[in-house]
């Protein structure tokens, strides 16, 4: 099928950053949040992302008019109704997304594809309550979305060839990379990045080097652009715990079992960037 019309579930950090590369890729894209403060907050981090590209000369004024006029945020539902891709992106809690796949599947036109941006996350689940499993995929961007190359495939038991051929495709179109992988916890990235994060964690935790100490040398022992510390701000502390929650509950591996300190500084509300400090202060 052509992908005309994108839908893009969520405007916070991914799904603004999802319905930014999908509009500036030249599609019709509607990006919906749960209420105005939010889409406001979304709509205009993706206006700044944008005026900055254009100081910079990679949009020219023209360009970015007309991507401009590709994108327009919602608080309703029923406005995606038309849309031949929905990419979800909400909170990575099960129990949304099962409450919010149904309500797309009633609303959506039959031919439609619906795509989860979950990190860890059982795609299956979700098509298993939609009356369209052939159609339910995951498409994993990593953050930020209109940087980063990779975008994770993730297929179910049920997902058809056409649906992966299209979402490759489509994958493609926005100038990404796709690579794809079976449904089970952590895909493929997370299933291998999560332990080294966590472990970098437990290390401190155990006095055994300094935060500082363990960011430089895997920066200059492995060549990492970033350590684990500074990349787990970047990540957000509360979307690692839920990977690791996820793959650990999956395989009980206790590879992926989270750290006492990673679970204390969520419940304090230390994120990361995005929240202003986590291993990092950023205030």
């Amino acid at each position: 099928m052509e992908i005309r019309k994108v839908g893009v579930i969520g405007c916070g950090l991914m799904g603004g950053g999802i319905a930014q590369t999908c509009a500036q890729s030249g599609y019709t894209t509607v990006v919906r949040e749960v209420n105005q403060e939010l889409l406001d907050k979304g709509l205009a981090r993706i206006e700044a992302a944008w005026q900055k590209m254009e100081s910079k000369g990679k949009l020219t004024t023209q360009q970015a008019a007309e991507t401009r006029e590709h994108l327009r945020g919602t608080i309703n539902l029923e406005d995606l109704a038309d849309c031949d891709v929905i990419i979800e992106a909400v909170i990575e809690n099960m129990e949304e997304k099962l409450r919010l796949y149904p309500a797309l599947d009633r609303l959506l036109k039959p031919e439609a594809l619906l795509l989860s941006n979950t990190s860890s996350l059982s795609v299956t689940q979700m098509g298993a309550v939609t009356k369209r499993p052939g159609k339910v995929a995951g498409l994993h961007f990593f953050n930020p979305a209109p940087v980063m190359q990779l975008v994770e495939i993730v297929r179910t038991i049920s997902t058809s060839d056409e649906t992966i051929e299209t979402v490759q495709q489509f994958a493609r179109s926005l100038g990404k990379t796709p690579v794809l992988a079976k449904d089970t916890a952590g895909f493929i990235v997370n299933f291998l990045l999560i332990p080294y994060l966590i472990s970098a964690v437990r290390m401190l935790e155990n006095g055994v080097a300094s935060r500082d100490d363990i960011d430089t040398a895997m920066k200059l022992g492995c060549g990492y652009p970033m350590g684990p510390f500074t990349l787990l701000d970047y990540v957000g502390l509360d979307t690692t715990l839920w990977a690791a929650e996820a793959i650990y509950d999956e395989y009980k591996d206790p590879l992926y079992a989270p750290p006492p300190l990673l679970r204390r500084m969520v419940q304090s509300g230390y994120y990361g960037k995005k929240s202003g400090k986590g291993f990092y202060d950023y205030q």
